[in-house]
């Protein structure tokens, strides 16, 4: 089934799901830094571009829209950052998170400019340039009918999640957590993209989809009155999690792209973006690489 046939079934026909923008919100255009242009591999100098990936709308980071064109938050940094670095970042669409690591690893992909979870196992085989700090919570029905105010409330119930994720890892561990004190198991139905969880959970197939709290903020917020947030304000299982850009371990892009998020932050272009799409409670102070293992300054 194609987005806007998904779209329309989850949000009622003919309504899609419009950017949830401030209209005068204008993110500022970058000057090429020659310096910064320099340190890029010269492969990606004489071919002009970089080839990055996502795994589809994940909304208000990557909107996916009419003709396959790519809007939100996360658009927006990559546009600034080709701007940065005179280049064009040309993108393709997977499907899951595990196609579009796996398409890093193997160098199909030069980067995704994520937000991807950053967390341990992952930097094994990534390098994580992170831009942000993300939680985790449901989205349920209006009402929160079963009562899910934290991650242990999940014991019996039927919990959607994004295939491949850190959420669809940290609710099966909940779930062997469950049995263990001799509660039901959590029923894991793990689903392709975000639109298909949500509508899970809108057409009664789901208890609740349990994911990151940006996306699910804005798919609650065009739900007219039909969803909520539950559990907010609790680890769920995570601690510290950033999220961020995503390259190959050990690639020359990582110090690059870090190096271009921090002119970004200091000439207030990724607070515009953020404040833009409403992701000010996400903003992290600095940039960095690897936060998840990164000791403490």
């Amino acid at each position: 089934m194609s987005w806007r046939k998904m779209a329309a079934l989850v949000f009622g026909a003919g309504v899609l799901l419009a950017p949830a923008v401030d209209a005068q919100d204008t993110i500022p255009k970058q000057s090429v830094n020659a310096d910064l242009r320099a340190k890029l591999p010269k492969a990606v100098l004489d071919s002009g571009e970089l080839v990055a990936v996502n795994s589809g709308s994940f909304p208000p980071y990557d909107i996916i829209g009419d003709n396959q064109v790519l809007t939100g938050a996360s658009a927006d940094l990559e546009t600034a950052v080709g701007e940065l670095l005179g280049i064009r970042i040309r993108n393709e669409t997977v499907s899951g998170l595990a196609g579009v690591l796996s398409g890093i690893k193997s160098g199909r992909y030069q980067l995704d400019m994520g937000p991807d979870g950053d967390f341990p196992d992952r930097e094994q085989s990534n390098d994580f340039i992170d831009w942000v700090r993300e939680y985790v919570v449901f989205a349920v029905p209006k009402g929160n009918p079963k009562n899910i105010r934290d991650l242990a409330d999940a014991c019996g119930l039927r919990i959607a999640v994004q295939s491949g994720g850190s959420a669809e890892q940290v609710i099966k561990k909940q779930s062997t957590a469950c049995t263990d004190a001799g509660k039901p198991a959590v029923e894991v139905q793990s689903f392709g993209d975000q639109p298909t969880s949500i509508l899970a959970v809108r057409s009664g197939r789901s208890d609740a989809f349990f994911s990151s709290q940006a996306p699910l903020t804005y798919f609650v917020q065009q739900a007219n009155g039909q969803l909520e947030l539950a559990a907010t304000g609790r680890p769920n299982g995570f601690n510290n999690l950033y999220q961020g850009s995503v390259v190959q371990k050990g690639s020359p892009l990582g110090p690059v792209l870090l190096e271009s998020y921090k002119i970004l932050f200091a000439n207030g272009t990724y607070a515009a973006i953020m404040k833009k799409w409403h992701l000010d409670g996400n903003m992290i102070p600095a940039p960095g690489i690897d936060l998840a293992t990164a000791k403490p300054q």
